[in-house]
């Protein structure tokens, strides 16, 4: 399974980006999709996830009520709204072959190679 994510660039404080990604050449069934990221210097850390049927939603408390995530299929978008600062960072792409969804790093199977998100005035 490969992933491709796109949608990443360099805003200013209060802007939107929207990040997408798309899942090919395989099968994951039934499993979650989900984004983190990672800021020079600190550990890769998680940042939102949604459930194969798209119903379940988990998000870190650092972007609850400014990111929304959402998913067609094998596609899933970040929408990041209110940006600060401090969401500058490379974000990943995830997902996972079983059934279930999770917050931590080591639960999820594949990975896309990162896209930058810089916010900076």
């Amino acid at each position: 399974v490969q992933l491709q994510a796109s949608g990443g660039g360099l805003v200013q404080p209060g802007s939107s980006l929207r990040l997408s990604c798309e899942a090919s050449g395989g099968t994951f069934s039934r499993g979650a999709m989900g984004w983190f990221r990672q800021a020079p210097g600190l550990e890769r850390e998680f940042v939102a996830a949604i459930s194969w049927s798209g119903l379940t939603t988990y998000y870190s408390d650092s972007v609850k009520g400014r990111f929304t995530i959402s998913r067609d299929g094998k596609q899933v978008n970040l929408q990041m709204n209110f940006l600060k600062p401090e969401d500058t960072a490379v974000y990943y792409c995830t997902a996972g072959r079983r059934e279930g969804i999770a917050k931590f790093a080591g639960w999820y199977d594949y990975w896309g190679q990162g896209t930058q998100v810089t916010v900076s005035s």
